[in-house]
């Protein structure tokens, strides 16, 4: 367990920082940032999952950070206008799986009697949702890489496939594969789809699944009560699905990690689902703060900076831990913004930037980018007075800072500012080498981009076959969205450091140039 010593001088109702006790000292330079995010990230804070009191109380903190710098609080007038609020609710509704009370079994043609478990959240896990089936039981098909085709019927058994996409596709049509496979599969008649992970995918599922349960917002119509339960298997419990039929996954894995052609073929078996689930609705508040222009004439616009303050909280133990600190995801990038608002806020007036900066802190980004997306459809503020939004997430300064991957670099003239800043901090800016994680449309800024906000994100960037690549997907292997996201995540402080410095240059570089950010044409996200 870790050591609630970590909280020792944190209180949730003081104007600034103190240096916490934890296992990591940082530079004088990176104090500050760490206070913070040692305060929202220890163990106190229960990984502040969506619509719990423990995410309550970190956006307590936050708001209470914000009033103390002199902030003007941007969250709900119309509500109150005599009371502003920092915080926006956002009404939410939630499917939970009850592992505890659900299995999966196989059942084998050749003897249904002879069962075999497959365990929720270690070997398999789904997606949750209203209207579930407690109980299914239904024969599998295995589809290669799950496109149907016109001899194979679907209705009332459960398509299998291989999570990953023929190798004869073009790049373009690689990308969009995954979402025409799900488009046709859903129209299939199939009554469950059962996804094989892919062990050799750059970004793989994070086995163990920290829990089952499935939040969106309030207003999001129920799904069809005839569509597709969503599953999904490691390729550690794979070979158990094809014990029955002969085929050997051995050599479907060797096959499908490399795109190569795939049989369809009956399975000679079934799987027997019994599901519980526990729905409630939950709200959680986006945190909402507006640092006033110095200009009258640009004061009226706005440089959103966004992070997510939402985490997992408690999950499935790995290595004996429960507890989804989230410390790098995404604590410490929140207290990148409370750094900045601290520090800007501090300035007189007239040497602030010219533009108001807005502080978007954000809730339900691990749920599916909730917060952001009801922000957007729900703008406290003029959507059209928005100029950028610069987000933070997906950063881990943990090795040194020499590349930047920005998101949305070729979509609009921030491309152009960042390169040149970002010169000065001797950092080449290069776009995604990797656009097949689909990076841009995960994370909050992808509902800017939807309302025609231009966008920058970064994440820290290396060559391909360097110490540093290894370094990175060792960290995204043992710690992202695990409970080792936590305060004994090894940190880079100078890298963290010129960061926050170069984040902070580039929000201010934005709010004073006369011109703002403009759409380049060339760019598949310009509004049309």
């Amino acid at each position: 367990m870790k050591s609630l010593q970590r909280l020792a001088c944190i209180t949730l109702l003081i104007a600034l920082p103190c240096a916490a006790q934890t296992h990591q000292k940082p530079t004088p330079a990176a104090a500050t940032w760490w206070a913070y995010t040692t305060a929202l990230a220890n163990d106190s804070m229960q990984g502040r999952d969506t619509g719990t009191a423990a995410y309550q109380r970190a956006a307590d903190y936050v708001a209470h950070q914000f009033a103390a710098f002199g902030l003007q609080p941007a969250g709900e007038p119309l509500t109150n206008p005599a009371k502003p609020t920092y915080f926006q609710s956002v009404p939410m509704h939630q499917v939970a799986l009850l592992t505890e009370k659900s299995s999966v079994e196989l059942l084998p043609d050749s003897n249904p009697t002879q069962s075999t478990p497959i365990q929720f959240l270690q070997q398999i896990t789904l997606v949750p949702r209203d209207g579930l089936p407690a109980l299914t039981t239904a024969p599998l098909v295995f589809l290669g890489y799950g496109l149907p085709d016109s001899i194979t019927d679907l209705h009332g058994k459960i398509a299998v496939f291989f999570s990953n996409s023929p190798a004869s596709l073009a790049p373009a049509d690689r990308l969009s594969f995954a979402a025409r496979r799900m488009a046709a599969l859903s129209k299939s008649g199939a009554i469950a789809l059962l996804a094989i992970d892919n062990p050799a995918a750059i970004e793989t599922f994070h086995w163990p699944a920290a829990y089952a349960r499935t939040v969106t917002l309030a207003s999001t119509p129920a799904p069809p009560p005839n569509a597709p339960i969503l599953l999904r298997i490691s390729a550690q419990a794979a070979p158990l699905l094809f014990s029955a039929c002969g085929h050997s996954f051995a050599d479907i894995l060797t096959l499908g990690t490399t795109g190569q052609p795939l049989a369809t073929f009956s399975m000679q078996a079934a799987l027997h689902l019994h599901l519980t689930t526990e729905t409630k609705d939950i709200s959680s508040p986006n945190i909402l703060a507006i640092l006033p222009g110095s200009d009258p004439s640009l004061a009226p616009q706005y440089v959103a900076l966004s992070a997510h303050l939402d985490g997992y909280g408690f999950g499935t133990p790995v290595l004996g831990d429960s507890l989804y600190n989230g410390a790098l995801d995404d604590a410490a990038y929140v207290s990148t913004l409370l750094e900045l608002a601290q520090t800007q806020a501090a300035l007189p007036l007239k040497s602030r930037p010219r533009r108001s900066l807005l502080f978007c802190i954000f809730t339900g980004e691990e749920k599916g980018l909730l917060g952001s997306a009801y922000f957007t459809a729900h703008p406290t503020v003029p959507a059209k007075n928005i100029v950028a939004d610069l987000n933070l997430d997906q950063l881990r300064p943990i090795f040194p800072l020499h590349i930047l991957t920005m998101e949305g670099l070729d979509d609009s003239t921030l491309g152009s500012t960042v390169r040149t800043l970002a010169s000065t901090f001797h950092i080449e800016v290069r776009p995604d080498l990797e656009p097949e994680r689909q990076l841009y449309r995960r994370a909050d800024n992808y509902n800017f981009v939807r309302i025609g906000v231009p966008i920058a994100s970064f994440i820290f960037g290396y060559n391909p076959g360097s110490p540093e690549e290894v370094v990175y997907r060792d960290w995204y292997n043992r710690r992202y969205h695990k409970p080792q996201d936590d305060l004994d995540t090894p940190i880079v402080w100078d890298a963290a450091v010129t960061f926050n410095r170069f984040y902070s240059a580039l929000a201010t570089a934005i709010a004073n140039n006369p011109t703002r950010p403009a759409w380049l044409t060339s760019s598949p996200n310009a509004p049309k």
